[in-house]
């Protein structure tokens, strides 16, 4: 996983000359306090960088520009400690391509009650401070997101910080390398889309290779290579007696390994952030790579089954989002539902393909037969998932604009154990409630592939669904069926008008 300490948000104070060198000398200061303050409060892994104080349109240009060209800075921090006229704005914003967080706070917290005066008033302007520079970014049809509160708040760091790691995922976005490995699964219609528009809107690269050149680096691979990943997982895992060093089927764990050591030289290599494969093409291959799935996502890699292209970029952005949180984030799918009056559920697996760090426990490495894909058992990883809330995210191409689609879900422990089933799995109530959810999902274009979120939450893909400009649904407990096929109308309204006549 990237390392994200080395990226940075500049914290930019708006004021204005008239006020005098006295008056924007404390602005500085206590500007710089209220970074070192944020800095301090929040379990962000990018560091708030203070600026100096702008009070001209050249300086804001400046800055604004300094930001577009800084390889570090995922985005600004604005706050108008005092007056700042907007106009001094327009040039900055409108050269900005970089997202940005509109701070409404003010540097006190109370108002001094006995002893305010207009020194007071004049150095503390944010209420129509803050209200000047809304109006210009709403006038120049500018997105970013506001957060109001006193910066020592606790909730008003949790809102930065969560802002922070979608900004510094936006970043990390547009640099993102998707390989696939053979095509679509044939006749497969939500896998596909397009792949020029994604790069244009997310900055997700995606192009093909043919499974012959996966084959080869993996036929590279040598037999002391294997032997020290194969004592890697007997250590790393819970494993079926078979799979190990003297078991029947250790040959099988010796392939998976050939397989995951071969496919992470080649994401490596090519400086990849995600990939897909489909088992319609995998000539060449003695086994899915299910284990090598399961681990390379566990190390922060995206994947998209069946040549599910979005998904893989979508859960390699997720990751970054979620660096260092407790939790973990998987690719997914809705497979089958437990319709019972009492509790109606939905059961999410995959064939192979769930990333461990959404286990609950430790996993066991297991071998069974697949019955699709015509290829030697796949060795993998079974478990079960952890209670608690959860997300599940999709990314639609809808034609004429991409779409994410959000449920929020509650998992919740298999009331009886699965013995007969060789997958991870997860077990979940969707919001508001199976029936509505589901239509909603259905209505809404929604995959039966998704991203599964343990970390993050409904704000945050809505926050990168804004930076990217794309449309955002969320199905959760308030969602009504004729509410949210009303807004999907009103949606397409909009979409279709935004692009102009």
């Amino acid at each position: 996983m990237k390392n994200l300490n080395a990226l940075e948000a500049w914290f930019i104070t708006g004021s204005q000359d008239l006020y005098g060198p006295e008056t924007l000398k404390q602005v500085a200061v206590n500007s710089q306090e209220i970074v070192k303050g944020l800095n301090g409060s929040a379990s962000h892994p990018v560091k708030i960088v203070y600026k100096p104080v702008v009070t001209t349109p050249d300086e804001i240009t400046r800055v604004c520009m300094d930001a577009n060209s800084s390889p570090s800075c995922i985005g600004l921090i604005t706050w108008m400690h005092t007056f700042s006229p907007a106009k001094m704005w327009i040039a900055g914003l409108g050269s900005l391509g970089k997202p940005f967080l509109h701070l409404h706070t003010q540097f006190n917290r109370d108002i001094p009650w006995a002893d305010i005066d207009m020194d007071f008033m004049n150095l503390n302007q944010s209420a129509h401070g803050d209200r000047e520079f809304g109006f210009i970014g709403s006038r120049m049809r500018k997105e970013r997101k506001v957060v109001v509160g006193h910066w020592q708040d606790p909730e008003v760091a949790s809102s930065i910080e969560l802002w922070l790691r979608v900004a510094a995922a936006w970043h990390e976005s547009k640099q993102i390398r998707i390989a696939r490995f053979g095509d679509n699964m044939r006749e497969v219609a939500v896998t596909e889309g397009d792949k020029v528009e994604a790069q244009m809107k997310f900055g997700w690269a995606v192009n093909g290779y043919g499974i012959g050149e996966l084959v080869a680096v993996i036929d590279q691979v040598t037999d002391k290579q294997i032997d020290l990943l194969c004592e890697e997982l007997e250590s790393e895992y819970m494993m079926q007696d078979v799979l190990r060093k003297r078991g029947d089927r250790h040959t099988s764990l010796r392939e998976s390994a050939r397989i995951e050591l071969g496919l992470r030289t080649f994401l490596e290599e090519g400086g990849f952030g995600g990939f897909t494969d489909t088992f319609e093409d995998l000539h060449g291959m003695v086994q899915l790579p299910g284990l090598p799935v399961q681990r390379l996502m566990h190390d922060g890699y995206g994947f998209g089954a069946e040549g599910d292209w979005k998904m893989a970029a979508m859960l390699r952005t997720m990751k970054i989002m979620a660096a260092g949180l407790p939790g973990g984030n998987s690719f997914m799918e809705d497979y089958t539902y437990h319709f019972d009056p009492s509790g109606m559920r939905v059961l999410g697996a995959h064939m192979l393909e769930i990333c461990s760090s959404i286990a609950d426990g430790k996993p066991v490495c297991e071998i069974h037969e697949l019955g699709i894909g015509g290829k030697a058992d796949p060795v993998r990883l079974c478990f079960n998932v952890s209670e608690g809330p959860a997300i599940n995210v999709s990314v639609l191409d809808m034609g004429n604009r991409f779409r994410i689609l959000v449920n929020e879900v509650e998992a919740v422990l298999p009331p009886q154990d699965l013995p007969k089933l060789p997958t991870a799995r997860v077990l979940w109530d969707p919001k508001p409630d199976l029936k509505t959810a589901a239509a909603a999902w259905i209505f809404a274009g929604g995959a039966h592939h998704t991203c599964y979120s343990q970390n993050l939450t409904a704000e945050h893909i809505m926050d990168f669904a804004n930076m990217a400009g794309v449309e955002f649904l969320l199905i959760d407990k308030d969602t009504n069926l004729r509410d949210f096929k009303n807004e999907i109308r009103w949606n397409e309204v909009y979409y279709h008008m935004a692009k102009g006549l």
